[in-house]
């Protein structure tokens, strides 16, 4: 049996005595390698959207911008779900609410209100001028298309002030005409005889608009009526 005698000079490996052939330092520097790919790996594989491991709390400010933001596309969406008059109502109670006040001030005034009627009996012509058709507003062409569609052949009068020898005229309408009022019944507007009626040409004098006017006019009446149109003549 060969004994070998330990050599003082050489050095020593391990604590038993006993040198490997793995070194501790070489299996460290695999085990690194492999730790750098697999995390160039995961940082291939990961998702933009996806949040990292240990996220990091948000800053208040962060915080407080984000939910104006949402509370900002919530009354967004709020306000287009309402209709134009939901939101009137709703702006005027904000402001109601901020600045004080009440409903009633904002109560909009019906003193100048105008139905149509009320615009044509303000712009009524009984007979349209060439000057009266200067500087036309929407209010006067109201009343001149009115006026057009005005049967202008016989009038329709008002004898109920005959003995105080005020008269009122005025066109025929369309329906008027089918009927045959004004030419084949008795042109007073409260008489609707058809037999013994009798033509009379008037001189209508009357004033419109602070204006004094003349128009001569046909009247179909019954002889009752003519008597009226004639209190005053002999």
């Amino acid at each position: 049996m060969l004994h070998l005698a330990a050599n003082q000079d050489c050095p020593v490996h391990g604590a038993g005595g006993y040198d490997s052939d793995f070194s501790d330092d070489d299996g460290q520097g695999e085990s690194s390698e492999r730790g750098l790919k697999r995390k160039r790996e995961e940082d291939i594989l990961q998702k933009p959207f996806h949040k990292g491991r240990h996220s990091k709390v948000a800053h208040s400010s962060f915080h407080s911008n984000e939910l104006d933001r949402e509370e900002a596309r919530n009354r967004r969406a709020h306000l287009i779900s309402m209709n134009a008059f939901e939101r009137h109502k709703k702006f005027v109670g904000d402001y109601i609410l901020y600045y004080g006040g009440q409903m009633a001030d904002f109560k909009r005034s019906a003193a100048k209100d105008k139905r149509d009627l009320d615009v044509l009996r303000e712009n009524h012509r009984f007979l349209w001028r060439d000057e009266d058709e200067e500087d036309m507003t929407w209010e006067k062409e109201l009343a001149k298309k009115y006026y057009d569609k005005l049967f202008k052949e016989y009038c329709i009068a008002d004898l109920s002030r005959y003995k105080e020898n005020k008269f009122g005229f005025r066109w025929r309408t369309e329906n008027e005409v089918v009927a045959g009022k004004g030419q084949f019944q008795c042109g007073n507007k409260r008489c609707e005889k058809e037999e013994g009626l009798k033509s009379w040409e008037v001189n209508f004098a009357y004033v419109e608009q602070g204006e004094k006017r003349n128009a001569l006019v046909k009247l179909r009446l019954c002889p009752e009526c003519s008597f009226k149109l004639n209190y005053h003549h002999k």
